[in-house]
């Protein structure tokens, strides 16, 4: 039986390497990290679930004690019915915080038992975000630096045709 067991909950469109930077350092801290990809049908995301699930798996595939699972749901309820009660979410900066701080509180009035903690990035990846690698990659930029081989790729499938 496990002990120690958290959620790290985003949309990972797409995963980046400050994900995986955080992701690393909970495997160590934790006897099992669940990656939570979100639908998110709100926010309008490059990748479907399915392939964002396809792609966090492939880049933690090394870490033995990281699954990945797609939800659809409230955090709250899909924590509840894995009977997992600890969040891990990632700070890049100060400007995180508040953001972070409003969403741990809203969680622990939906199901008082949930616990966030906050892992902060480290510094060579502070400055990545899903967002500018899609941006980057949408003009044809290279994002090797900032995501896994096999999300490079896909961005590269994605965005097939030439911008300038």
């Amino acid at each position: 039986m496990l002990k120690n067991r958290v959620v790290y909950p985003g949309t990972f469109d797409p995963i980046t390497r400050g994900h995986l930077d955080i992701i690393e350092r909970a495997a160590k801290m934790f006897d099992q990290v669940v990656i939570a990809v979100a639908e998110s049908p709100k926010k309008k995301t490059l990748f479907s679930l399915e392939k964002r699930v396809v792609l966090a798996k492939k880049v933690t595939d090394h870490l033995s004690n990281v699954e990945v699972r797609g939800f659809s749901c409230l955090l709250a309820h899909f924590m509840t019915d894995n009977n997992i009660n600890i969040i891990v979410r990632g700070l890049r900066a100060v400007s995180d915080f508040e953001y972070e701080f409003q969403l741990a509180n809203m969680n622990r009035a939906l199901v008082p038992s949930l616990e966030s903690i906050f892992l902060t990035t480290s510094e060579k990846f502070s400055y990545i975000s899903s967002t500018f690698v899609r941006e980057i990659s949408s003009l044809g930029g290279d994002v090797s630096k900032f995501v896994a081989p096999d999300v490079e790729l896909a961005l590269k499938e994605r965005f097939s045709t030439n911008p300038c």
